[in-house]
């Protein structure tokens, strides 16, 4: 009967709380904004939403453009092996001390310098800085070929491209790229991908483009990134993901705002008491 009785006054109590509630529409709205407040739309932070993706406009093709303080390693070949060897920079290994010598052996690089130009062997200065890869290719085919190299084969390599993935992200940093191919999904995905405070629909790509910069923005919630001139990534590229609104509110909130919830949240209960 006891058991009884304390259900009964348990269940009264819950009753005249919710009655309560129910009364006070201060306490009601300030939970209702909580709720919201807690509630993230899909819509904001899912990839690749709804819009078809404009197959004439996609392109599969990657050009990778010089630039300068670009290193490259560039190796010609031939079956004549000894027409080759003054075109080609020698493998040099690099000591780890004075009397022992460590790692294999790497073929130097040129470095093009603030002109757009690497010094080469036997042809002096070569202007490549602006050009694509197989511009460059042409280029040197057409100075070895028929005078000093029969039926080059050219190899040119960048052993210096990396990007930069700075922001809201998991892992932000300087990320090296051995193959030279990288799109933005590439990049975010070595960056371990969004936060989920971090904007989908305003990424910011900072690209050299000559002596200049130039700022593209993606919305990765749309398809429409696969045409976009920056998905595929060139070279020393800076990607930036902006925080949203509620992260730097919360980070530009001063100390007290603690204490003004715990101050909001004692009135209110104030207030359920009085007007009860």
């Amino acid at each position: 009967m006891s058991q009884f009785k304390i259900l009964f006054s348990q269940k009264k109590n819950t009753d005249m709380n919710l009655c309560s509630i129910h009364r006070n529409p201060l306490l009601i709205t300030f939970l209702l904004v909580l709720f919201l407040s807690s509630c993230v739309s899909n819509k904001k932070i899912a990839y690749f939403q709804n819009d078809a993706i404009d197959q004439e406009k996609v392109s599969n093709v990657y050009k990778t453009v010089f630039k300068p303080d670009d290193l490259l390693q560039i190796t010609i070949a031939s079956d004549d092996l000894e027409a080759v060897k003054p075109f080609n920079l020698p493998a040099v290994s690099f000591a780890a001390s004075t009397n022992a010598v460590a790692g294999r052996a790497q073929q130097l690089s040129y470095l093009i310098d603030s002109k757009g130009e690497i010094d080469f062997p036997v042809f002096g200065k070569l202007k490549i800085g602006g050009l694509t890869r197989e511009e460059t290719i042409r280029l040197l085919k057409s100075k070895l070929a028929p005078d000093y190299v029969k039926d080059p084969t050219v190899n040119i390599r960048i052993s210096n491209f990396k990007i930069t993935v700075q922001g809201d992200v998991s892992k932000p940093g300087t990320f090296n790229i051995p193959n030279e191919r990288v799109t933005i999904l590439d990049a975010i995905g070595l960056a371990g991908d969004l936060n989920i405070s971090g904007r989908r629909d305003n990424i910011m790509v900072i690209r050299e483009e000559g002596d200049k910069k130039k700022q593209y923005r993606l919305d990765i919630r749309s398809n429409k990134i696969f045409t976009s001139p920056v998905f595929y990534l060139q070279q020393n590229d800076v990607v930036y993901v902006e925080h949203n609104y509620a992260r730097i509110q919360s980070a530009s909130s001063n100390s007290n705002t603690g204490l003004f919830i715990s101050i909001t949240g004692t009135l209110i209960a104030i207030v359920t008491l009085l007007t009860r």
